[in-house]
């Protein structure tokens, strides 16, 4: 059986101090916004909509192309896919659950990518190694 593909992006936007990327808290896990592909829909479609429904960014170019990065199996066997994409909108709207009508998640943060390493876990910090690395940071 092919395991539930979760399709995300990490998010970044130029600062006048440097690359910030926007990372989400879900009790004590951050992560980058992403979530599971729906039947019929292309990884990158469904990553860019994760983002518009979990952070309200609609403003992403992938400057960096269609290249992503995989994750092993975590969490019941899902693997996550993330894309790396740009932005200029600063302001982030949490959006809310469809099942529950509560955020998602609990607290979001623009963060370098080194303090994103610090509160990621070590699937996550494969991650931000892989975009600093793309981006050239």
């Amino acid at each position: 059986m092919e395991p539930k593909l979760s399709c995300g992006v990490v998010v970044i936007r130029q600062t006048d101090d440097g690359w910030k990327t926007i990372i989400l808290r879900a009790f004590h896990h951050w992560d980058f916004p992403k979530g599971i592909r729906e039947a019929g829909e292309e990884p990158l479609q469904a990553a860019v909509r994760e983002v518009g429904e979990e952070t309200g960014i609609v403003d992403l170019d992938f400057d960096w192309g269609d290249r992503f990065f995989e994750t092993g199996p975590y969490s019941k066997g899902k693997v996550a896919r993330y894309y790396l994409g740009m932005t200029r909108q600063e302001d982030i709207v949490m959006g809310l659950s469809p099942e529950t009508g509560e955020p998602e998640h609990h607290e979001w943060r623009w963060v370098s990518f080194d303090e994103a390493y610090d509160l990621g876990s070590p699937r996550v910090r494969s991650i931000v190694q892989w975009a600093r690395q793309v981006v050239g940071a």
